[in-house]
């Protein structure tokens, strides 16, 4: 089952040391000084030893920091996600326009092809002058076709760079996300481990300051 990671992580306190408690009303028979009401101890509580308590702390910390790691990590996850499907969007645009405008050309030259077969006949009949303009209006017609044609050409060939630095910026990402993911999981693994392994142990005050200004941690 997937687990969103908390931002912070959420430790139990520690209990403090069992305290042993004695019956105030006991009263002693003075012929055979037995308590008619013995004292009661609370049994008392096994603390963690100074090497456990290490221990605990060390993977406490641990935590702490990769929880800070990977909720950073999710952030950048979440901008790399969000500027992917924006570049999803302006290739599917682009293809659409490449697409558009090949249907396009295709209709101008297939215009251009019926035209030129009929343009002999259509000079023959004209003056000098008036076919002389008609020609040049043709070439310049074909030569504007020709020009769009390598314009065209030009941004396929950008369109389709682009889809492939898109595959594998996606592979990328996948792989990317996927790692974050196991991380995640192994992460809040050991937050369960740790919480059934030290949390709400008792342990000694005094080990505690000791242990904590051996490893260098501020006492949280």
């Amino acid at each position: 089952m997937k687990r969103i990671l908390l931002c912070t992580l959420i430790v139990a306190a520690l209990p403090a040391l069992a305290q042993v408690s004695a019956n105030p009303n006991a009263k002693v028979d003075p012929k055979n000084n037995k308590v008619s009401r013995p004292v009661v101890e609370k049994p008392k509580q096994k603390l963690m030893t100074r090497d456990e308590l290490r221990a605990c702390l060390v993977r406490f910390d641990k935590n702490e920091t990769d929880a800070k790691d990977i909720k950073a990590a999710q952030a950048a996850d979440a901008e790399e996600r969000a500027a992917v499907l924006k570049l999803k969007d302006e290739l599917t645009q682009a293809g659409q326009g490449l697409s558009s405008n090949a249907t396009e050309i295709k209709a101008e030259r297939e215009t251009l092809i019926k035209d030129q077969e009929g343009l002999k006949a259509q000079i023959a009949k004209m003056e000098r002058a008036d076919a002389e303009k008609v020609l040049n209006d043709y070439k310049a017609r074909a030569a504007a076709h020709d020009a769009r044609i390598e314009a065209f050409n030009k941004s396929k060939t950008k369109y389709d760079a682009d889809a492939k630095g898109f595959e594998t910026r996606i592979e990328a990402y996948n792989a990317s996300s996927k790692a974050l993911q196991a991380r995640t999981e192994a992460h809040l693994d050991e937050v369960d481990d740790w919480k059934a392994e030290c949390s709400n142990k008792p342990y000694d005050e005094a080990d505690e300051i000791a242990v904590r200004k051996e490893l260098g941690l501020n006492k949280k």
